[in-house]
């Protein structure tokens, strides 16, 4: 019977996730997967092999793990509000669409990110990391340092010029 109510409870809280997401598609499976592995392999790399770069002894800090669990849970809001975006636009435009192209922009920007962050635990762990992979990472590095926001170093210039904007 009690198995019965978890199984109900279970499927309500699912089905409540995937329709706040818009739906459940193959790239939000792979950013849970991706965000899990990342989490177990920081956890990994601070408390066996004491080379985590978010604490200054290199150990395993609570602190470090919740932060790390709150990352990921701002992630998860960033997909939902791509996902409002998209239904939003939508709505303006007046027209239907089944895809979400905002959203899987998003999901698919998270699980880059997501996976940067796997191969620098594997790198910590001292897995080998084929030459290509490093070479992909360091390319697409300097692209995301090279893309420059409209107004991202406004207040920088403005300090260069005593303060006043030009």
């Amino acid at each position: 019977m009690i198995k019965n109510y978890i199984s109900t409870f279970a499927a309500l809280i699912g089905g409540m996730v995937s329709t706040i997401f818009g739906g459940w598609s193959a790239g939000m499976t792979t950013l849970i997967i991706f965000m899990a592995i990342d989490y177990i392999s920081g956890i990994v790399v601070a408390c066996v092999f004491h080379k985590s770069n978010k604490s200054a002894s290199g150990a395993f800090e609570s602190r470090a793990g919740w932060k790390g669990l709150v990352k990921k849970c701002f992630t998860l809001l960033f997909v939902l509000i791509a996902h409002r975006l998209d239904l939003a636009l939508m709505e303006t435009a007046g027209i239907e669409i089944t895809m979400h192209y905002i959203r899987d922009t998003v999901v698919i920007g998270f699980m880059v990110n997501e996976l940067f962050s796997i191969v620098e635990n594997a790198g910590l762990m001292g897995i080998p990391l084929p030459k290509i992979i490093i070479r992909a990472i360091e390319v697409l590095q300097s692209r995301a340092d090279e893309a420059k926001v409209p107004g991202e170093n406004e207040d920088d210039e403005n300090e260069e010029n005593g303060g006043r904007a030009e």
